[in-house]
């Protein structure tokens, strides 16, 4: 049967869109080279910021994290309560909280169910189905005016050293711990998966044009955990919480206020629980010893002022 060049042209395109994955503009090819699975079931040991995780941290605790004057003020009007509101009962975690959580975690492959060849991994969440997809076939992060979620839009690719290497951006802006300290939608969060047969470390760098003022970083190790029988069925469910709230309620704290409870009760200067870039680095203990100095000295002075103002007048012969 023979067929005219137009339909003959139109039976190339469609096998070409069939057969050919739809990336986007200039997207480099799948990369070949060392490629160390990370799917399977893994338990996660907490060895760093436990407190963070459970109870959960405490308020106006910002130690550790390298944040400017702008997010500590939002920290410090935002109020825990606000997950209450009907509208926010089910809001997921945004990933730069979630995507270091500590819980339980299954990675599994995707592939192309044509051709078998592996698109992507699946992270399935545990605390509120936290669910997310990183791509590995090769294609672009969407434009910046793309929508911005709660699980962002992840890609990765194993660098030359063997590192699976996971960057995410279109972010919503969300916490980094519960009391508040946050990151914006332009944060970018890139995750190194290094393998050690049984047990894998995870090193995370998060930078933030608008909220940090250097790259903060974290980690923790997992266990390959086959056994485990993780079960994610704990989705959130919206309840009636504010029965005795006006209807629109928002729970904040006021503009100027300053929780300086974390630091009086744990014995630590004010100024070290605020955050800032400095507060990262090790020869802050000396800055810390010098407020201490500090500290004492304006005590010794206010407890002098008022034993004077106590002492009984001295007479005059």
């Amino acid at each position: 049967m023979k067929i005219g060049w137009k339909a003959g042209w139109l039976l190339v395109v469609v096998l070409g869109l069939v057969g050919v994955p739809l990336l986007g503009q200039n997207a480099a090819p799948p990369q070949a080279g060392v490629r160390v699975d990370i799917s399977g079931d893994w338990m996660v040991t907490t060895h760093e910021d436990q407190p963070n995780y459970a109870p959960g941290p405490e308020l106006g605790d910002y130690a550790g994290l390298p944040i400017n004057a702008a997010v500590r003020q939002k920290a410090e009007a935002w109020d825990a309560s606000v997950l209450s509101q009907p509208e926010r009962q089910t809001q997921a975690h945004p990933i730069i909280y979630i995507g270091n959580n500590r819980g339980p975690q299954r990675i599994l492959k995707i592939l192309n169910p044509v051709t078998q060849v592996q698109v992507a991994y699946a992270f399935a969440g545990s605390f509120g189905r936290a669910d997310r997809i990183i791509w590995i076939d090769g294609r672009n992060h969407p434009s910046d005016y793309s929508e911005h979620t709660w699980d962002g839009y992840s890609t990765a690719e194993w660098n030359d050293s063997g590192q699976f290497v996971i960057t995410t951006t279109h972010n919503k802006s969300g916490v980094t711990r519960r009391n508040g300290a946050a990151t914006s939608p332009y944060a970018v969060m890139r995750e190194y998966f290094i393998r050690h047969g049984l047990y894998m470390t995870v090193n995370i760098v998060v930078t933030d044009p608008i909220y940090y003022e250097e790259p903060f970083m974290r980690n923790y190790t997992e266990t390959w955990n086959p056994g485990g029988q993780l079960e994610f069925g704990n989705v959130f469910q919206s309840v009636d919480e504010l029965g005795d709230r006006p209807l629109g309620w928002v729970p904040f704290w006021a503009l100027g206020t300053k929780q300086t409870e974390f630091g009086i009760n744990h014995d630590i200067p004010f100024e070290a629980t605020q955050g800032g870039a400095a507060v990262t680095y090790p020869e802050y203990q000396d800055r810390i010893a010098e407020l201490r100095r500090q500290e004492a000295a304006a005590k010794a002075a206010a407890a002098a002022k008022e034993a004077a103002t106590k002492a009984p007048p001295t007479s005059r012969r």
